[in-house]
């Protein structure tokens, strides 16, 4: 295995916008995937800031990248750490970090992911508003893109990734409701009598976890080397249909190196939110969940969603594991520095990643945490 010396390495990989957050896993043998629907119509010093213009250096041996953000006890983001503020522990033993730096500018593969069933009816006008308005602030023409997609029992491709605003605009337009056959809503029936099958069932069901994983294995998993990818997720967490687990979405996510950023709005006539499956997606894989009780908290969750994404570190680091077994890794990014560790910073990242594999070798799953 060929190396370079830890400060030439340190060097290139600092003057480079290398991977993006986490390993490549394209050598994990693929699961088949379900189809989507497509309607889309055509005065501490600041660590530096990695120039995202150059090459991607090719290198022997594997490197995890795990992007996190850190913030003090009032939720503020803290900007400031350095390499030696932080330690970096794979499945328990500390490894040694190769790159460190403060990421403000990367690219973003993103996909709103909007729940459509029957329990978010009252709420998806707001849901809409807030969601293009984040959209305007949110996406770079040159840089990022982003796709749209409505679920119920089964997902909706609304616009595939595009940069351009009017599509995405109009693609969130286009969410809505749809009462199936029979629906009675307001003491008023709509359409003829219900039928019984799986189109029926299918209609008045919410698949939340078939929805996050084909989002993450058809759409941010070819996405480009080097975005950041991300899921904003605006459901109340009632799954009541699929062949997908909580699990499933989750490992799925991290294989495509997305985090999730749930929104947890529900309508208390049905069943409300549920807080632990949201909390659940989210922290597992990076992200945060938000439970906004009315607009003006609907929107200020879609601004720190998109601060947070813009004020993360990346942090470099080749496991002292090499073996290429496909097997799922703990991580646990911890304050090193012992004046900052008195100030209850709190460091968000993925909890995990699955290590590259070779072909022969069947997908790994994520340890179940016992209850």
């Amino acid at each position: 295995m060929k190396i370079a010396p830890l400060l030439v390495l340190i060097a290139l990989l600092a003057a480079v916008g290398f991977f993006a957050d986490g390993f490549t896993a394209t050598n994990a043998q693929q699961v088949p995937r379900k189809p989507v629907t497509d309607t889309s119509p055509d005065a501490v010093p600041t660590p530096p800031i990695l120039d995202q213009s150059d090459d991607v250096i090719e290198i022997d041996s594997e490197v995890v990248n795990v992007l996190f953000t850190a913030q003090d006890r009032k939720r503020k983001l803290v900007t400031t750490l350095k390499q030696e503020d932080v330690r970096i522990l794979e499945n328990g033993k500390q490894q040694e970090i190769v790159a460190f730096t403060r990421r403000v500018d990367l690219p973003l593969s993103l996909t709103i992911l909007i729940d459509t069933s029957q329990s978010q009816v009252r709420t998806l006008p707001e849901e809409k508003e807030a969601a293009k308005s984040f959209l305007e602030s949110v996406v770079r023409p040159s840089k990022d893109e982003v796709a749209v997609i409505s679920f119920s029992g089964e997902a909706t491709l609304e616009q595939g990734m595009t940069n351009n605003i009017s599509r995405l605009r109009r693609a969130v337009d286009r969410v809505n409701f749809v009462p199936p056959a029979g629906y009675s809503g307001g003491g008023v029936v709509v359409g003829t009598p219900p039928v019984v099958g799986t189109r029926q069932q299918e209609s008045m069901s919410t698949a939340i976890w078939d929805a996050v994983w084909v989002t993450s294995e058809e759409i941010l998993g070819p996405a480009p080397e080097g975005t950041r990818r991300a899921i904003v997720l605006l459901t109340d967490g009632a799954n009541t249909y699929g062949t997908k687990s909580l699990d499933d979405a989750v490992n799925a996510a991290l294989k495509a190196e997305a985090v999730i950023y749930s929104i947890g709005i529900g309508d208390n006539f049905y069943r409300g939110v549920d807080k632990d499956a949201l909390n659940k997606i989210s922290e597992n894989t990076g992200g945060k969940a938000f439970y906004p009780r009315d607009e003006l908290e609907l929107r200020k969750a879609f601004d720190q969603i998109q601060e947070e994404m813009r004020s993360q570190y990346l942090l470099a680091y080749e496991p002292i594991d090499q073996t290429q077994d496909g097997s799922y890794r703990k991580i646990e990014i911890q304050i090193a520095n012992g004046v900052l560790s008195n100030e209850n910073i709190k460091l968000t990242h993925r909890e995990g990643y699955f290590a590259k594999s070779s072909d022969n070798k069947p997908p790994a799953t994520r340890p179940r945490k016992s209850n």
